[in-house]
């Protein structure tokens, strides 16, 4: 217990010993103060329950995480992380717990390392392996230096490298980038850096060049120039990209509900190569996009705000995903109660 509270402790019982109606008065106003200092103030904790709720709100609300009752997280003082299939990942930066939300059920506390944080990318500090496979431990797999994927029961690989890996929300289609060799390995390039940092005189430092060029070349040779190439591949009928002549495309599987396009900075496509949607570069955020089925219909997602193709907006929002309920194509979202003290979510039909 704080000084102040003892303080104002032997006051009160002092003021106590006393009668007349001053010094009741003065006992009651140091008893009050004792309780908020103890249990806070009650009109305090009250206070965001009277603030009135976003305009985002909607009457057939679904309850994602209560923030009160045994959790007693601060809103104020959470992270929230959206996962592939529309859970969440909810972490108390006071305490760095993290909590999991899925289909109206909480799990946690969680500490960082925690095997079901992997499919949200969260991983050991210390971790310095690729989180591809952590992520999608269910279908990449690692033996020696090289990676093999197995998806449906078909396997691809192995590979050096995977950089991205898509899978849709049914979990019957996937796309990834890859390379089969690496002219340089990991290894490798560790042992090269180590020798140039002993280098002491520039034509050391020149020696080592050449012999590590010299090196690289031998390995092309080896491997094969194409081999050490980034490649698509994907098990969709069609998906036929080639890196080559689509640099700086990148997959998104959260774009459209079941199916995976590439995102670049001016147009969305699909995988066989035909245009999608032409970005405006206005207001465009990449990974806040989302298109309907038809391709008849988007909503972008920017600063809280989802505006969609008739240039309608839903303000007061986060956490935006697509979601299929009924039959039917649902764009979800998500918003903060402040009645409920809680994160609850409405869908519209997209």
């Amino acid at each position: 217990m704080n000084k102040s509270i003892v303080f104002l402790l032997v006051i009160f019982l002092t003021c106590e010993s006393y009668s007349g109606a001053q010094i009741s008065k003065f006992a009651k106003t140091v008893k009050n103060n004792v309780e908020k200092e103890l249990i806070g103030d009650k009109n305090e904790n009250n206070s965001k329950k009277t603030l009135p709720e976003p305009a985002s709100a909607c009457a057939d609300a679904t309850l994602i995480l209560d923030l009160g009752g045994k959790l007693k997280i601060d809103y104020s003082e959470i992270s929230i992380t959206t996962g592939d299939d529309g859970s969440i990942l909810v972490q108390d930066r006071i305490s760095s717990d993290y909590y999991i939300a899925r289909d109206g059920v909480t799990s946690g506390p969680l500490a960082k390392g925690d095997p079901a944080l992997y499919v949200f990318g969260v991983t050991d500090e210390d971790e310095k392996e690729n989180t591809l496979p952590l992520k999608y431990k269910d279908y990449i797999t690692k033996t020696g230096d090289k990676y093999q994927i197995t998806f449906m029961g078909k396997k691809y690989g192995p590979y050096a490298e995977i950089s991205q890996f898509v899978v849709t929300r049914s979990k019957d289609k996937f796309a990834a980038i890859v390379i089969e060799n690496l002219v340089v390995t990991v290894d490798q390039g560790k042992k090269m850096e180590e020798e140039m940092s002993k280098a002491k005189t520039d034509a050391e430092k020149m020696q080592l060049a050449m012999k590590y060029a010299q090196q690289v070349q031998a390995n092309v040779i080896g491997t094969g120039a194409g081999s050490s190439m980034p490649a698509y591949i994907s098990n969709i009928p069609g998906a036929n990209i080639d890196p080559m002549t689509n640099m700086g495309g990148k997959l998104n599987g959260n774009m459209k509900y079941d199916d995976i396009l590439l995102q670049y900075y001016d147009k969305i496509t699909d995988l066989t190569g035909k245009v999608i949607l032409n970005i405006s570069q206005d207001k465009y955020n990449p990974d806040g996009l989302f298109i309907s089925g038809n391709n008849n219909n988007h909503a972008i997602f920017d600063y809280g705000t989802i505006t969609y193709k008739d240039k309608s907006t839903l303000p007061e929002v986060f956490n935006p995903h697509l979601l299929k309920a009924g039959g039917r194509i649902y764009l979800a979202y998500m918003y903060y109660s402040p009645k409920m003290n809680s994160i609850m979510q409405c869908k519209v039909p997209f």
